[in-house]
């Protein structure tokens, strides 16, 4: 019977370097694009500083060239998010207030997340979704907790909040959840 001890030993030992292998491919394999990528000379993650094109017709409309699958697209340059869901319908679309600190266009992925906090520009704010810092600012989305007690940004301050209305708010938050994917447009 030594011999087949042995023999068992050496097939978990085989399965389990198989599995090791398989685990590592499906690493690589789900690697996000650009992520330990060397940013463009545009600064941006991606290398795509170009506005993604619009439906001049219906502004509102998810810009061509923002991603496929479920995700959140945010327009730097409308002051505008899309929530979109499963086959590239979009389930809600909103204007947003941004802070002073903009990320650059790229893909992103929801990091965390806070029910209540109070932002950076001493504002209460719920609903907190973050997915990226730039230069030591974090920037991500949240709903002040009283909208008249909103001053619109000191450009001397260095906020990264994306402010949405408390319904819209609720919505990303709902949507958005830990590993979301975020993709900043032009």
């Amino acid at each position: 019977m030594p011999g087949t001890s042995s023999g068992i030993v050496a097939g978990l030992t085989a399965a389990a370097v198989g599995v090791v292998g398989f685990l590592a491919y499906e690493a690589y394999a789900t690697v996000p694009a650009g992520l330990g990528a060397r940013p463009a000379a545009n600064g941006s993650p991606g290398g795509r500083a170009a506005k993604a094109p619009r439906d001049r017709r219906h502004p509102t409309a998810l810009p061509s060239g923002s991603g496929k699958g479920e995700r959140v697209v945010y327009s730097v340059d409308d002051d505008r998010v899309w929530l979109v869901g499963a086959g590239n319908r979009v389930l809600r679309t909103f204007r947003v207030r941004p802070g002073t600190v903009d990320p650059p266009t790229g893909t992103y992925w929801v990091t965390s997340r806070s029910h209540a906090v109070t932002g950076t520009d001493g504002i209460p704010v719920e609903h907190v979704v973050r997915f990226t810092t730039v230069d030591g600012v974090t920037i991500g989305f949240s709903a002040p907790v009283s909208p008249d007690a909103v001053p619109a940004p000191d450009a001397g301050t260095r906020t990264g909040g994306i402010r949405e209305t408390r319904a819209d708010g609720e919505a990303m938050w709902e949507f958005a959840t830990i590993g979301e994917r975020v993709m900043v447009i032009r």
